[in-house]
């Protein structure tokens, strides 16, 4: 026979903890680890000098561009141009995400000069852009990175059937995804003038319209000063297809494939970020393809932490989810790629007829 227990006037009674409350505190007894660790210090050593390496690698580019003249070489500095503009990309991305400074007002402007002056792209956009991401990863009709356009992502928005070369398109989109990317650089340019020459507000405005067209001006008249018009316009089309190429190679593995959640599916901050990332194994050299992106599980739950420290802190959160049985996801580069193109094929498919697809019909039923 059970026994009970006689409170007396003394005696309390614990407030039941909610499994949410839990959940909060799991992730916050985390975070006080990763801190006594050490690993969100900032790395002024490293960054300074990845920023003064591409700088000088940049100025080898521009001066071997002066010697070639009208050479075809010329074409092989481009490739090269767009490799080590995708790799100021991801400093400019560290800086946004205040990896590098301790300062708000030295990472906002080393973001400015890095995205705007060195890139030609509007830091302003993109931050709207991927803080929304950072918030909801893969929610639906939240996520900017998830909304339809060229591309379907999903179906579950769609008020309507693809039909005709649309529906062509979008069943094959998969395996077009790769040469979309060639278009990419030229999107990204576009995006960011028209976010800064349009009418919504943009801190520091002036400034990022003053950096993004001594950039594209300068950068446009320095080619087609030293080569031919015919060498030049190709020069561009290398450069713009190799940063398209590289930025869409890096950031598409992270999240496509990975589950979708409708916008009022309740869950919390951890497995958010968790559940929607998907990691890239490999050695030191998918560091520098990615950015230190191939740790986005980390970087999600962690956005200040700065990039070198998060294949430190990987085995703590493997080792946290784990034990809490939240799975976590990773695989090659290789394979994210195959995920990739086998999940917008899928979801082009089912655009044809999207109140048919499964995905829609579980949110529709749920609701």
């Amino acid at each position: 026979m059970a026994s009970s227990a006689v409170i007396g006037q003394g005696d309390t009674l614990a407030k039941p903890v909610s499994a949410r409350e839990r959940q909060v505190s799991d992730f916050s007894a985390l975070t006080r680890t990763v801190q006594e660790t050490g690993l969100m210090r900032r790395r002024y050593a490293y960054y300074w000098a990845r920023f003064a390496a591409l700088v000088v690698l940049l100025a080898a580019c521009g001066v071997g561009m002066v010697l070639l003249g009208s050479s075809w070489w010329q074409l092989a500095i481009a490739g090269v141009l767009g490799v080590l503009f995708t790799q100021m990309a991801f400093l400019g991305h560290d800086a946004a995400h205040r990896q590098i400074f301790k300062s708000g007002q030295w990472n906002d402007w080393a973001s400015l000069v890095i995205a705007n002056l060195f890139g030609g792209l509007s830091y302003g956009w993109w931050l709207h852009k991927h803080s929304k991401h950072h918030q909801k990863p893969n929610v639906l009709g939240t996520d900017p990175d998830m909304i339809n356009g060229v591309l379907v992502w999903e179906t579950e928005t769609l008020e309507e059937s693809t039909t005709g070369v649309r529906a062509w398109f979008a069943a094959r989109q998969g395996h077009l995804f790769f040469p979309l990317l060639l278009l990419e650089g030229l999107n990204l340019h576009v995006n960011g003038l028209k976010t800064i020459f349009g009418k919504e507000p943009v801190k520091r405005r002036a400034v990022e319209i003053i950096f993004v067209l001594i950039r594209l001006i300068g950068f446009v008249a320095a080619i087609f000063l030293l080569m031919p018009v015919g060498l030049g316009f190709a020069f561009l089309g290398v450069q713009l297809a190799m940063f398209g190429l590289l930025m869409g190679a890096s950031f598409a593995p992270n999240h496509k494939g990975m589950p979708v959640i409708a916008p009022d599916v309740k869950i919390d901050f951890l497995r958010r970020q968790v559940l929607m990332s998907r990691n890239i194994r490999g050695g030191r050299w998918v560091d520098v393809f990615m950015g230190g992106l191939n740790f986005q599980i980390e970087h999600h739950l962690f956005p200040s932490m700065p990039s070198p420290a998060l294949r430190q802190v990987r085995p703590m959160v493997i080792e946290f989810c784990a034990s809490r049985g939240i799975k976590y996801t990773e695989t090659t580069l290789i394979d994210s790629y195959r995920i990739v193109i086998d999940y917008l094929n899928r979801v082009g498919i089912a655009s044809r007829d999207p109140f048919q697809c499964p995905l829609t019909a579980q949110f529709r039923s749920a609701r």
